[in-house]
């Protein structure tokens, strides 16, 4: 069965090029003129790749990339613009888009794109598959990693605690398998098809470990050249797990502490201006960290 791709473009010489294209590259086509008649297909057909214009008379390609995910997470979406901003990118990719092609473009560009997008696809449905089955496995009552009365307390309670919105800290020496438990919680939870990102706290200097937490805008500080997409960022409806987290500075504990509270921070040099993002975290530390409170 031939890869199906959805084309959104309200310009119909460019709709038709690119349509052309994909048919003689074998592609199943499907075209709409508008954001309304894509979400009507999107509804309706089966799709696997979405190209759209990010500029649509009656709607925003935006729009049409959550809808998209909102459909099936799966699909992968293109976004096309002639009038390329850093926000719209900003947004488009912490939406997921799987790419942002700025007009003109040559169409080999395209399906070269295109192809990426239906490689990178499969490949992560077969990741997200492995890791469910990893997961049940794990936690699966006749699990091997589960013989010890201990681990099966401590799967009993990720059970438990995995398909809430807690945040989580796990304490254990080095070497445990902290990590792991954190993958678990992560996998187990409603948000298992968002990104899982790992942050070690103890690697990093104070001042780099908040830029690479939160990001920074350009010139915000020697050598910041263009705007960065901090760590939550990249974790927004998924998981963040910070390891380590009794090596962090009081500074930068201040600064995670809001975003647990309100959701939300402020990447460096940005003036004030707070980015929101919807994540969960786990943490992890192999300190006594009441005995580090104390002292």
């Amino acid at each position: 069965m031939a890869d199906r791709v959805l084309i959104v473009e309200d310009n119909e010489a460019l709709r038709v090029g690119i349509r052309l294209a994909l048919d003689e590259a074998g592609y199943a086509v499907q075209e709409a003129s508008s954001g309304e008649e894509a979400i009507r297909k999107l509804e309706t057909e089966p799709c696997h790749v979405v190209v759209t214009d990010i500029r649509l008379g009656d709607m925003n390609g935006v729009d049409i990339l959550k809808k998209a995910k909102e459909v099936n997470s799966e699909i992968e979406v293109i976004l096309m613009t002639a009038y390329a901003t850093v926000e719209t990118a900003v947004q488009a990719l912490r939406l997921e888009a799987f790419d942002y092609i700025q007009k003109p473009f040559e169409i080999e560009h395209l399906l070269h794109r295109v192809r990426t997008a239906l490689r990178m696809g499969r490949m992560r449905g077969e990741i997200e598959f492995y890791q469910k089955i990893e997961y049940r496995n794990a936690l699966g009552d006749d699990a091997l990693v589960a013989e010890s009365k201990g681990m099966r307390e401590i799967l009993g309670i990720i059970k438990k605690v995995a398909p809430t919105p807690a945040t989580v800290l796990i304490t254990g020496e080095t070497g445990t398998g902290k990590e792991l438990l954190a993958a678990l919680i992560h996998f187990g939870s409603q948000r298992n098809k968002s990104p899982f990102v790992k942050v070690n706290c103890a690697a990093l200097h104070e001042n780099l470990l908040e830029s690479e937490l939160f990001g920074h805008e350009r010139g915000a500080f020697t050598g910041a050249e263009k705007l960065r997409i901090g760590r939550f960022e990249q974790a927004d409806k998924g998981t963040i797990f910070l390891d380590e987290i009794g090596d962090m500075s009081p500074t930068t504990q201040a600064k995670v502490l809001r975003v647990l509270q309100e959701q939300e921070f402020e990447r460096l040099g940005s003036s004030g201006r707070s980015v929101k993002v919807d994540v969960r975290v786990v943490a992890a530390t192999n300190k006594d960290l009441r005995i580090e409170v104390k002292e």
